[in-house]
């Protein structure tokens, strides 16, 4: 638990921005853990892009070129408005009268806690980078920061979500299949089943409702592997 990079503490702050709930201490390094698989997969398609360019140092580009192979990675995709490397890949917005909406309106008057705190989590890319083996300019820094803010306050939203209405009202199942190929069996029996209805008090975010909230975030392999490691990382703080 120690190779966490994002600590309970940041985790539990980013969840007070958006819930009064109490937060368990399973959840909140199962939140930590969910955040670190996200990041790690992103940064490795980013290092994979860079490679073949024989860099180094991951910039900006080779983020959209591993979101751009992966679609399971778009994730915080609030924190997009706000880059600048994503500007002009957002296609345009028309409102009812068929007027272009401004990329200026289409942020809003406020800016979403999600991205006000992005700072909080440079430490923590930084430690990940190195544990991938990477560098990054610090315009990547920046995204991969956003990215994580943004994905980790959604996260804490909808765990929160869970405990308000006891359980996932919402989910969806999304699988990538070859053309001509049979749909692949799912790696879980019933895993959406299993957490959609809660147990416990109506106070309290729990280390099952992140894992519910993983299932409304995420799909496909990467959900898989978010929800086992998160699982095991629940197991491991339970039992210290």
């Amino acid at each position: 638990m120690t190779d966490l990079p994002f600590k309970p503490q940041l985790v539990k702050a980013v969840f007070r921005d958006v819930t009064s709930l109490h937060v368990s201490r399973p959840a909140a390094w199962a939140a930590a853990s969910v955040t670190r698989t996200v990041l790690t997969e992103i940064i490795d398609g980013a290092r994979s892009a860079a490679a073949e360019e024989a860099r180094k140092r991951l910039i900006p580009k080779d983020l959209i070129s591993a979101i751009d192979r992966n679609v399971e990675v778009e994730v915080g995709s609030e924190w997009y408005l706000h880059s600048p490397t994503f500007h002009g890949l957002m296609g345009e917005l028309r409102n009812a009268d068929g007027l272009l909406v401004s990329l200026r309106e289409r942020r809003g008057a406020r800016t979403p806690s999600g991205v006000a705190g992005a700072h909080r989590f440079e430490a923590g890319v930084r430690r990940l980078l190195g544990s991938r083996g990477v560098r990054a300019v610090p315009a990547m820094v920046r995204d991969l920061d956003g990215i994580a803010s943004v994905f980790l306050t959604d996260l804490a939203r909808d765990a929160a979500k869970v405990v308000r209405e006891g359980g996932v009202k919402r989910f969806g199942t999304v699988s990538l299949v070859v053309p001509g190929e049979p749909a692949p069996a799912p790696l879980l029996k019933d895993p959406l089943l299993a957490l959609s209805t809660r147990r416990g008090d109506g106070r309290t975010v729990g280390g099952d409702d992140v894992l519910a909230a993983v299932t409304m975030q995420l799909f496909g392999d990467l959900r898989q592997r978010a929800i086992t490691e998160a699982a095991e990382m629940i197991r491991n703080t339970s039992a210290n």
